[in-house]
């Protein structure tokens, strides 16, 4: 009987020494991997800037313009801002919004958002983003984009905290923190402000110049982002200002499927418009595209 007992202990114990050397295998192979991978562009937008509807995402597009590599964070229904009424710095939603981001890239750590699962299908992919996102050498990314603003309008997220300039449950608050974290990681890093564009709500039969969720209309959160980027030597692109046409009602068809969501036509005319900030005419064309935005001296 003892016989018996002591051999099925040593076939227990050098199983686990097994599972134990595989799990310390994978994990010294995750860490190995964290922050290697280079590339020269990294946005994070929402879901205007995926490919909801089977159509290329502005940033892909916006890549080839260019000729550089680029990664794509964004997330559609997340926000600049944190939005969790409990303010939690650990929350699923609040972990993924933009101040949240870049205060793991900061960190070099992104614990809290590989452990947050999210029931929502629309989540599903965020996971894999965020691991991606582990893997990037964000000291030698040339160009930053941000795309975010329209969830903060529909969530009514407060544009500021006269305050605390750097409240992470405000827009500007939250910009602002993710700028000077971007920066701490990489100060040479060309970080570009992208506004929302003018959107419409067919279902409601409104246009975001009537409808408030209690932060204010679009254009005020767009404004302070345009004061924000001046404040802090950010190029922002304005797309609400003089770009997609909205003299009539039907124009939303124009450029959009929903009224906020840009069609093919859309996405193709705001990665020409950021392609045209990014790169200008007197600038070397795609073949010299791996700098750009890269300060060399």
């Amino acid at each position: 009987m003892e016989r018996r007992i002591d051999k099925k202990m040593v076939i227990c114990g050098v199983a686990a020494a097994l599972c134990f050397a595989a799990l310390f295998a994978a994990t010294f192979r995750s860490r190995a991997q964290r922050g290697q991978r280079t590339v020269a562009m990294v946005s994070f937008g929402d879901s205007v800037y995926t490919d909801i509807g089977g159509m290329e995402p502005i940033p892909d597009r916006l890549a080839e313009r260019l000729g550089i590599s680029s990664y794509n964070a964004s997330m559609g229904g997340t926000c600049a801002a944190r939005l969790e009424a409990e303010r939690r710095l650990d929350s699923a939603k609040g972990s993924l919004c933009l101040a949240g981001l870049t205060k793991s890239i900061r960190a070099g750590d992104f614990a809290v958002q590989q452990t947050s699962r999210l029931r929502e299908s629309t989540a599903e992919r965020f996971p894999g983003i965020v691991d991606g996102l582990a893997e990037i050498d964000f000291a030698g990314v040339g160009i930053v984009l941000i795309g975010r603003g329209v969830n903060d309008y529909h969530a009514g997220t407060p544009i500021r905290d006269p305050e605390d300039p750097r409240d992470e449950y405000t827009f500007l608050g939250a910009l602002r923190c993710a700028v000077e974290d971007l920066r701490r990681v990489n100060p040479r890093v060309r970080i570009l402000f992208v506004t929302p564009t003018y959107t419409w709500y067919p279902e409601m039969g409104v246009t975001c110049e009537e409808l408030d969720n209690g932060g204010g209309l679009l254009e005020e959160y767009v404004e302070a982002q345009l004061e924000l980027g001046e404040e802090l030597g950010i190029e922002t692109v304005n797309l609400y200002h003089d770009f997609f046409p909205h003299e009539r009602w039907e124009d939303w068809e124009r450029y959009t499927t929903d009224g906020l969501h840009p069609n093919e036509a859309g996405r193709e005319r705001i990665a020409d418009r950021i392609a045209q900030t990014l790169l200008p005419a007197d600038a070397p064309g795609p073949a010299d595209g791996e700098q750009a935005g890269v300060d060399k001296s």
